[in-house]
């Protein structure tokens, strides 16, 4: 079949995958083939069964298997592809394959585009404790919990809420199943299939798949280094009479920019001006260290519905997120809350609220803060020793958008690094029209692995 030469400096996964990938690619195995069994081919070459296992996952990830239960392995039909310069996995890099497969591919070793940070970076420990104090006091499993969520956890939201001059009441406060049921609870109320909505550009894929999906009309918003482009912000308002704008003016992703206050102000006098509502998706808040305005804060929520999640810095798993408004909106949206899905879970709202109140929390955010300083200032060392051009570098938040003047298209250094057992960021995930384009987004705290180095100087001069 192939040889596997374990002395090589090419890991012996590595080898597996491309040596069938030649294989199929030539025709030597064609479609339909079954695949030795995964023990069979462990033994027969001499390696463990989990190298095999985890090239068996990589080629079935990359479109080149199909795994049949109870059946094995078998060649997955490739149309129109031949030869093994022609042949590329079988992976739509578009906002569908960015839902579905950066979850599945959680596994790959190398993780510089995913969008959480390491587990022993988050509030492990707080979420533990919390645990713990809950089994104690015996916490009741049964029933549901209250269609606005938690109430003392709403109430601790309220109230560093006001720290950050945004003024509420636990009326407007209401929980959701991470942030991202917040932004499809503000979507579905706000907007209607056809009308016209302003997006970020670049921007979130996740949004922007979801706005698509309920039949919304998007119109991107120029992201810069400063910004916004205020100027073809009101020139699209104008043009487009967009209903709502979803918007991410804190530590944006993918770009990390910050949007300064006399834009916000500006934002907030085109929104009255045009009748657009305002959705502040500012879910990077506690990654910020300098205490800013937000939309929020300065419309006081006539005009904004701001939505925050604790997803980033206390754990993804707990899915605790929430959505603030004015009274009357909120309790709109806690009702199709509840046609949508029932109450968010009262357990992990209970996890998140005990975790946030046992004493350690200030001092984890100042922890994690400070370690994504560092992290920002050794990943834009290495970036731009390696010729990449940094869009902006605030020493914040989770990401570095980047380019290399030699790469014309990240798509296919994304194909190669999923073969290589690597998740980047290709830039045209977050376009708005998504196209051939340079850009890569790259998490900080993922982005300091010397392997990462070697592959981006071995690939991209020969795009």
């Amino acid at each position: 079949m192939f040889t596997l030469k374990p002395d090589a400096p090419t890991p012996l996964v590595s080898q597996i995958v491309d040596g069938f990938r030649r294989l199929i690619a030539d025709q030597s195995l064609k479609a339909g083939t079954k695949l030795p069994s995964i023990r069979a081919f462990a033994a027969s070459h001499g390696v463990s069964v989990f190298t095999v296992v985890e090239a068996y996952d990589r080629l079935v990830a990359q479109g080149w298997l199909v795994s049949r239960a109870n059946a094995g392995f078998f060649v997955k039909q490739r149309p129109g592809e031949t030869a093994p310069e022609a042949a590329a996995p079988d992976l739509r890099f578009d906002a569908s394959w960015y839902l579905k497969q950066i979850f599945e591919n959680r596994n790959l070793p190398l993780k510089p585009g995913c969008g959480w940070l390491p587990h022993d970076w988050l509030f492990e420990d707080g979420v533990r404790r919390s645990l713990r104090q809950l089994s104690s006091e015996g916490a009741e499993l049964g029933g549901y919990g209250l269609p606005h969520g938690h109430m003392a956890l709403r109430v601790l939201i309220a109230e560093a809420l006001a720290e950050h001059q945004i003024a509420v009441t636990t009326e407007q406060v209401l929980l959701t199943q991470g942030s991202s049921q917040a932004l499809d609870l503000a979507a579905r109320r706000l907007l209607k299939p056809g009308d016209a909505v302003l997006v970020d550009d670049p921007g979130y894929p996740n949004l922007m798949f979801m706005l698509r999906f309920l039949g919304a009309r998007l119109i991107g918003v120029p992201r810069t280094p400063g910004g916004y482009d205020i100027a073809a912000l009101e020139a699209l308002m104008v043009e487009h009479k967009p209903r709502a704008f979803f918007t991410q003016p804190r530590l944006q992703s993918p770009t990390n920019s910050v949007t300064p206050i006399a834009q916000l102000y500006r934002l907030l006098q085109l929104a009255e001006a045009h009748g657009v509502a305002l959705v502040e998706n500012d879910i990077y808040a506690d990654l910020d260290p300098q205490s800013r305005p937000s939309l929020a804060s300065l419309d006081q929520l006539k005009r904004v519905i701001y939505v925050g999640s604790y997803s980033k810095t206390i754990s993804p798993n707990i899915r605790v997120g929430y959505l603030v408004g004015g009274t009357q909106l909120v309790q709109e949206l806690a009702q199709l809350k509840m046609v949508s899905g029932l109450t968010s879970s009262d357990i992990t709202e209970r996890i998140a609220f005990g975790a946030l109140t046992e004493g350690r929390w200030r001092k984890h955010l100042k922890s994690l803060r400070d370690r994504l300083a560092e992290a920002h200032g050794r990943v834009a060392h290495r970036l731009t020793g390696l010729g990449f051009e940094l869009f902006h570098e605030p020493k914040a938040g989770m990401y570095q958008w980047a380019r290399h003047p030699d790469l014309n298209d990240s798509a296919e250094l994304s194909r190669q690094a999923v073969g290589e057992g690597m998740m980047l960021g290709p830039g045209h995930l977050f376009l708005v029209e998504p196209r051939p384009t340079g850009w890569l987004r790259f998490n900080v705290a993922f982005s300091e692995d010397e392997r990462i180095v070697r592959f981006l100087e071995q690939h991209i001069p020969t795009l």
